[in-house]
């Protein structure tokens, strides 16, 4: 587990507590991942959305990420520079940008799928297959308690 500061041990054993702990670690492992090809982990949560949602103007791509404009364009700037997503004028409408994935983002995007499907798969190497489906079924719930779960597979980062 990371480094943390002293907590008593009723805190220790605090789902929230746990919950933190867990969620630093699995963010540490996959920052660390996504760096091995250059990117963060904002920089890949664009380069995913886009690839679900493309064409996709720049702003409703930031609502949709909850974004702030400023950043979103910082981002897509980035990925531009780099050639993994391409910006151009919205046919329905000429004043808003499309943001499109390129072949070499959506080669970059495997890549760091793969990458992230295995950090993941390091977070949770001490449970057995049924029970990080169990996991990820209870954590599920918990961040969606009005939604019954569904069972639903997370298969990336």
């Amino acid at each position: 587990m990371d480094e943390a500061p002293y907590a008593p041990t009723r805190i220790r054993a605090l789902p929230s507590w746990l919950l933190g702990r867990a969620a630093a670690r699995g963010h540490r492992l996959v920052a660390e991942a996504l760096a091995d090809e250059g990117l963060r982990m904002m920089h890949h949560a664009v380069l995913s959305a886009v690839a679900e949602l493309g064409p996709v103007s720049q702003a409703q791509l930031g609502r949709s990420l909850n974004i702030d404009p400023k950043d979103m364009v910082t981002l897509v700037n980035d990925l531009q520079r780099d050639g993994l997503v391409t910006r151009t004028p919205d046919p329905a409408d000429r004043r808003k940008n499309a943001i499109t994935l390129s072949a070499s983002g959506a080669r970059r995007l495997q890549r760091t799928e793969r990458l992230g499907d295995k950090a993941n798969d390091e977070l949770t190497a001490a449970l057995t297959p049924a029970e990080r489906e169990q996991l990820i079924g209870l954590l599920t719930r918990i961040i969606q308690p009005e939604e019954p779960c569904r069972g639903t597979r997370h298969t990336g980062p």
